[in-house]
């Protein structure tokens, strides 16, 4: 696994375009295109469970493979909220952000 911080924002790019074609209403897959966030619930609850134990066992292999579950339940709904209008990946990242900045005012000052 690399820790590299320049690679970073291309991974996150590529699972954003991988999940927008996913969802594509011509050429994605039915699967995909036919979830919806209630429909989408009960996976986020099991993929954290799953990291939960991964945490709990000390296996940092699944820990990273069931981060990236997870990131998959948050991409996945925030591509169908743009689909609708609602917000974006980008709002999502921007608003944890901002909440982060304002959360620690000790270190951002």
């Amino acid at each position: 696994m690399s820790s590299s911080s320049p690679a970073q924002p291309d991974q996150v790019s590529r699972l954003l375009d991988i999940i927008a074609r996913l969802r594509d209403p011509e050429h994605g897959c039915p699967w995909d295109r036919a979830q919806t966030h209630l429909s989408l619930r009960r996976f986020l609850l099991e993929e954290t469970a799953e990291y939960l134990d991964a945490v709990e066992a000390g296996d940092h292999e699944a820990m990273c493979d069931e981060l990236g579950d997870i990131l998959l339940q948050v991409v996945l709904n925030a591509q169908i909220a743009a689909e609708s209008g609602l917000f974006t990946m980008a709002d999502v990242a921007r608003s944890e952000a901002d909440k982060m900045l304002r959360r620690h005012p000790h270190v951002f000052a």
